[in-house]
């Protein structure tokens, strides 16, 4: 076998060996992406699931306060702008606490999804 022959058998060998390399490596970053996407998506789906069943149940301790607290002030109106200034302050106490209770909790547990694999 000449010398040519066998250089042109090597390098055909590399090609095949390259093309392998490559589809198994595609292969795996496909399987990588599917995993990660599949985590985040079951995670933002439980986070909208617990929210929407709290809110609910929000909504009906929010509505029993209200009555109770108009009830024992003999004025339902009173009682309902009491409720609602309570999550006016609530909400003005979260929107000043942001970076803290939401973005970096938020950010810590992506990352942790995203770059702990």
């Amino acid at each position: 076998m000449s010398l040519k022959e066998e250089i042109k058998d090597n390098f055909s060998e590399i090609k095949s060996e390259a093309k392998a390399f490559l589809d198994t490596n595609l292969d795996y970053y496909q399987l990588l992406g599917f995993k990660i996407s599949s985590r985040a998506l079951g995670l933002i789906l439980k986070i909208f699931a617990l929210t929407l069943l709290l809110s609910i149940a929000l909504l009906f301790f929010s509505f029993a306060a209200a009555f109770a607290i108009g009830h024992s002030l003999q004025n339902n109106t009173l009682g309902f702008l009491i409720v609602g200034g309570i999550y006016v302050l609530l909400a003005l106490f979260v929107y000043a606490l942001r970076k803290t209770l939401i973005d970096i909790p938020v950010l810590k547990k992506f990352s942790d999804i995203f770059f702990n694999d």
